[in-house]
């Protein structure tokens, strides 16, 4: 969730990029992962507070085509089983604050996937499942495990001062280490991308993408999280009758999302609505684009049930192109 750019101008001047003849989505990260220099509140917050409300691994039952989630994967680094979840501080990451790294998909944020929790693991499965893709400044999420109780959030971001930012509300300074926490709200700090490929089939019944980054130029529409490639995956892990809710104030975005989503036949499509919809809390970006007249959009898609002879991906099944290919 988030972005600075205020868009490419009006609908129907968008350089249309059909999205049938689009390349795959390589497979790296791109944008920021940092900002300006940490502080030090900030720096404890990612040493301590994160490693208490990271993801445990035994959710994530996929696999990957080289094979399961191991304690050698260089494209997540997991905590050791030796470090309890609240254990605080974690040594040092030396991926965070570095370049990327040559490993597909790697983070330069601390990983938060876990080895430990199987008591934890149940308590995240017994009610709904949700998933925010890009927290941005974490209100919308906060909001959602405050108002939900009942649901669990994995809640994704790779922006440090992003993920320090929700961080920063939910504990006090000081009390890092210690704060109450809220029980269903988990944090993954990799792509999302890896996440969904190894998250088990229709395991989520929420899927929130607010505001992503847009990357409005045509030679960038493949880098958009609303991609042909990427819709099997999300029909994978998504039940029947999930709901995937996106936003974007950008007229070269929305024009996208609609050109998508009418090609394909996993979703309901729906026409998007043009104030915020009963039940989605707002967010920063929207008051950003509003104050700046910007008309933000609200999708509301439904997974609905695979047509006859349609088989959808398992975990290993979608590959994106690598960089440079």
């Amino acid at each position: 969730m988030g972005k600075d750019g205020p868009g490419a101008g009006v609908e129907g001047s968008v350089r249309p990029v059909r999205p049938t003849t689009l390349k795959p989505p390589p497979d790296r990260l791109y944008g920021r992962a940092r900002g300006h220099k940490l502080r030090p509140r900030q720096e404890r917050l990612l040493d301590v507070t994160l490693p208490r409300l990271a993801l445990p691994e035994t959710l994530l039952t996929a696999t990957l085509p080289g094979g399961p989630l191991s304690a050698d994967s260089p494209s997540v680094g997991v905590v050791r089983p030796d470090s309890p979840l609240s254990e605080p501080p974690l040594p040092s990451s030396p991926l965070r604050g570095s370049p990327l790294p040559s490993s597909p998909l790697s983070s330069p944020v601390r990983s938060t996937a876990v080895r430990s929790g199987a008591a934890l693991e149940g308590s995240l499965l017994a009610g709904p499942l949700w998933l925010e893709v890009g927290f941005g400044g974490g209100e919308h999420a906060l909001a959602q495990v405050r108002a939900h109780p009942e649901a669990t959030l994995i809640a994704c971001e790779v922006f440090e001062n992003g993920i320090c930012s929700l961080l920063s509300a939910l504990v006090p300074e000081g009390d890092e280490a210690s704060a109450p926490l809220p029980p269903n709200l988990r944090l993954w700090t990799d792509d999302a991308r890896v996440l969904l490929r190894r998250l088990p089939d229709a395991s989520l019944d929420r899927l929130f993408l607010l505001f992503p980054d847009p990357w409005p130029k045509a030679r960038h529409a493949k880098r958009r999280f609303v991609h042909p490639a990427m819709l099997p995956l999300l029909a994978r892990v998504m039940r029947l009758g999930a709901e995937w809710r996106v936003a974007s104030d950008d007229p070269t975005y929305q024009a996208w999302v609609r050109d998508v989503m009418a090609t394909q036949t996993l979703f309901e499509i729906v026409p998007p609505a043009t104030t915020r919809p009963d039940g989605w809390p707002p967010t920063r970006y929207e008051a950003k684009a509003l104050r700046a007249g910007r008309q933000p959009l609200y999708w509301t898609f439904r997974r609905r049930e695979s047509p006859v002879g349609e088989d959808l991906p398992r975990a290993s099944g979608l590959v994106p192109e690598r960089a440079g290919q």
